[in-house]
């Protein structure tokens, strides 16, 4: 199973307009529960992101000291040279995500796939109909303008809600495109 899961903002942001996000790491979570990060982390098998994403993990470890998190093969989709991290697996692929969806299945072992961010990246595998699910925690602020949740159209289930601290939480099925694309279409 390929799961987008994040934090958003009330009005719909992953990252302020300059990628920045300070406007998370201050909010307050909650532990365990269907929506606990380490029950989630604990069940993927592999990982992937964009570069922008990527490039903003790399700079918060390098201000923290902190090793990169991710025990997993971890996917960097990029159109770009960029620096490996030291130690961890990661492999850097670009243009169509079908083919890094069948290498991280492969690299899972059974295990799930995780869209780490961001949006964009998320909406490639829906519009490729590899995308199965949505897990979303809507942060108490409003930034205005930034790096969109999901930029595309897509009709989803609602399965599951939740509290998490200062966190709104929802798990959403993808149904597919919104209906009136495949009416349209």
């Amino acid at each position: 199973m390929l799961t987008y899961y994040t934090a958003t903002t009330l009005d719909g942001f992953i990252a302020d307009p300059d990628d920045s996000l300070d406007w998370l790491l201050r909010q307050k979570g909650g532990e365990g529960g269907s929506f606990g990060f380490d029950a989630f982390l604990s069940g993927v098998g592999a990982t992937v992101m964009g570069s922008t994403t990527y490039e903003w993990v790399r700079a918060h470890l390098a201000r923290s000291g902190e090793s990169w998190p991710y025990a997993m093969p971890s996917w960097v989709m990029t159109s770009r040279a960029l620096t490996p991290v030291d130690g961890a697996d990661i492999r850097f692929a670009s243009g169509n995500v079908r083919a890094v969806h069948e290498a991280m299945t492969a690299a899972a072992g059974g295990k799930d796939l995780w869209v780490v961010g961001g949006g964009d990246l998320a909406g490639q595998f829906a519009q490729a109909d590899l995308l199965d699910e949505v897990v979303v925690s809507v942060a108490p602020v409003t930034l205005g303008a930034g790096r969109p949740l999901l930029p595309r159209r897509l009709d989803l289930e609602l399965v599951e809600t939740g509290r998490s601290g200062a966190f709104v939480n929802a798990r959403y099925r993808v149904a597919g495109p919104l209906l009136e694309d495949r009416v349209a279409g």
